[in-house]
């Protein structure tokens, strides 16, 4: 059922006065909630952003980014900058949890807890003294709106002379989804929907139900729906889940509160009204997941993409532009993302590599850069490799210094050749090549990779190497002039295909030759390459191909269960010792586990 009421909202936000400079750099951060990170932009360019966690080695770090900020002041090569920024705005925010805390009181002693973790750590003035006190520098920040930066890291690096923007997540000050329009270096976001409504609450909600993990396993329950049925007329659940939201006319939504915890402070994601309507108790986080579970995981992504194309299409109607920037949590959903062009009527689709929250502070860096200098260069983002790098004597003396013991290779196409060799013999190799990624995606940096060609190399990465449930698929990688050889994609095949934000059907005539990459239904969540991206990943490919007439290779993010994807050499060894990973290619070298077994460790896996 669709109803006419409205939940769409003016999108207010206060604008901060934005210093003029010719010519700004730009330093924005993260902290305090999930995934803290860092980005600078120079010279109108973005130079480098990484998150936290692949410094500190802690998943989803929150605290204080200073391993970020300082490496990406080092990667700019300078010791001070114009501006600083900061993703959102704690004032506002604090407002929208305060209302939460009159609205259903906790406990004095919970309610002490709060405010003093607030102003004694999230405050304005407590993130200013602590950047000064950490970082050294003594500029004013400048705090910027969440969803602003939510559609600025993405319309900004996108390439488009413009474009219609929706963000959709969780929540950021208060705003849960928001749409608006951007041409030149001119962004406006005009309405939104505010909390407790929110499609990315939803989505936790049912993820917590299903025993998994908020913030962080929803990929899970993303990865689970296709074994259950994902048909909306026969699926057991999908009526039942409808009642949790109302679509709207005008294309928003609202969500019945009686089943869900989330305007409650330090409750349940859910209420035990939900378990009541669906005639199912929530899994425990050790029980076996069954045919229930797998079904309400698929009937979650059916109402998701529902709600999603309706708010799609209403946009639509009110920009008139094809172009589409769509960012935020939900955006991650590469699912749902392989659906929007067959599903809508927008033609041009961009998701930049790091849509969460991490990514805001791309947006953040961005938006003060062009609101400073008003310059109305977008720049378009054409690889995610702006973490550290780390050069051919920086490998080789960890090598040695480790004790380490390994083959140097004299040149790139003897190393190509080597390392496809081994993948043909069904070796397991960790890739460490270049720039860490931006973003939550291996893009083949810092990449895990196999054949796709045996039946049973889902099961082996699974089981002795990620360490993580079988059910869960793996990425084809594949080069993009190959990719509508193999994958039923849009044409031309869109950006987001670089980034493994889209999935799609793979062709039924080739499936056999590639189980290892085929989903349940028949699907893969494809990476493409090009050329000028990564020409040694790319090369990597086209040699596989030669040798086993399959130019596609499995591509998984270089780390165990539980910890961040690698960052640097120690990191790559260590996860390599640690897992059943055969060889590490890591530079012009290649190391072998077998011949280092001295120093082989039992990885603590955290999940």
């Amino acid at each position: 059922m669709v109803y006419n009421k409205s939940t769409w909202e003016n999108y207010k936000f206060d604008r901060p006065a934005v210093p003029q400079y010719p010519n700004p750099t730009v330093l924005a951060f993260s902290c305090y909630f999930h995934d803290s990170s860092a980005a600078i932009v120079k010279d109108g360019k973005l130079l480098a952003a990484a998150d936290e966690e692949r410094f500190t080695r802690k998943k989803h770090d929150a605290n204080f980014p200073v391993n970020a900020i300082k490496y990406c002041l080092r990667a700019a090569k300078i010791s001070s900058v114009d501006l600083v920024i900061f993703y959102e705005n704690p004032d506002v925010k604090w407002k929208r949890i305060e209302g939460s805390l009159k609205k259903y009181p906790p406990s004095k002693e919970v309610l002490n807890s709060i405010e003093n973790l607030w102003f004694s750590l999230k405050s304005k003035e407590k993130i200013q003294e602590t950047f000064f006190e950490q970082i050294g520098l003594d500029n004013k920040i400048i705090f910027l709106d969440h969803h602003l930066c939510h559609a600025a890291s993405s319309y900004f690096v996108s390439g488009f002379n413009e474009s219609t923007i929706v963000t959709i997540d969780g929540v950021g000050e208060k705003a849960t989804t928001s749409y608006g329009f951007a041409k030149g270096e001119f962004l406006n976001l005009k309405k939104c929907i505010n909390f407790p409504h929110s499609l990315g609450l939803l989505y936790t909600a049912i993820t917590v139900f299903l025993g998994f993990k908020a913030n962080d396993h929803e990929y899970k329950v993303m990865g689970l729906a296709p074994y259950g049925v994902m048909n909306h007329e026969k699926n057991p659940y999908y009526e039942k889940l409808l009642k949790l939201i109302r679509l709207h006319s005008d294309g928003s939504f609202s969500l019945d509160m009686q089943f869900f915890g989330h305007e409650h402070i330090n409750t349940p994601a859910f209420t035990p009204s939900l378990s009541e309507l669906l005639g199912v108790s929530p899994r425990l986080r050790e029980d076996k997941i069954t045919k229930d579970h797998a079904n309400l995981a698929a009937a979650l992504q059916l109402v998701l993409e529902d709600a999603t194309f309706n708010i799609l299409n209403h946009v639509h109607k009110i920009t008139k532009c094809n172009n589409l920037c769509f960012t935020g949590g939900v955006a991650l959903n590469s699912v749902l993302n392989g659906k929007i062009l067959s599903k809508t009527p927008f033609k041009k689709l961009f998701i930049q590599p790091s849509a969460g929250d991490s990514g805001t502070v791309v947006g953040a860096a961005k938006y003060a850069y062009h609101a400073s200098s008003q310059n109305s260069s977008i720049e378009r983002v054409l690889h995610s490799s702006y973490g550290p790098d780390y050069s051919g004597d920086e490998i080789r003396n960890f090598l040695e210094q480790s004790d380490i013991r390994f083959k140097a290779v004299s040149d790139d196409e003897s190393l190509i050749k080597q390392t496809a060799k081994l993948l043909q013999k069904k070796y397991v190799v960790g890739w460490f090549q270049g720039r860490m990624e931006w973003g939550p995606r291996a893009l083949g940096n810092r990449s895990i990779l196999a054949s796709p060609v045996h039946e049973d190399m889902r099961d082996i990465l699974n089981a002795k190497v990620k360490h993580r449930e079988l059910f869960r698929p793996f990425a084809p990688v594949v080069c993009i002039e190959d990719a509508a050889k193999y994958f039923e994609c849009d044409m031309p095949v869109p950006d987001p295909t670089d980034y493994m934000l889209m999935v799609y059907p793979i062709k039924e005539s080739v499936r056999s030759k590639i189980p290892a990459v085929t989903h349940v239904d028949g699907s893969g969540r494809l990476q493409t390459v090009r050329r000028e991206q990564n020409p040694l990943y790319h090369s990597l490919i086209k040699e596989f191909g030669v040798l086993t007439n399959v130019p596609i290779l499995v591509n998984t993010s270089f780390n165990v269960r539980g910890e961040p994807i690698v960052c640097s050499p120690s990191d790559a060894f260590r996860c390599m010792m640690g897992t059943e990973i055969d060889y590490l290619v890591i530079g012009k070298y290649i190391v072998a586990r077998q011949e280092n077994l001295r120093f082989s460790w039992n990885p603590t896996i955290i999940d």
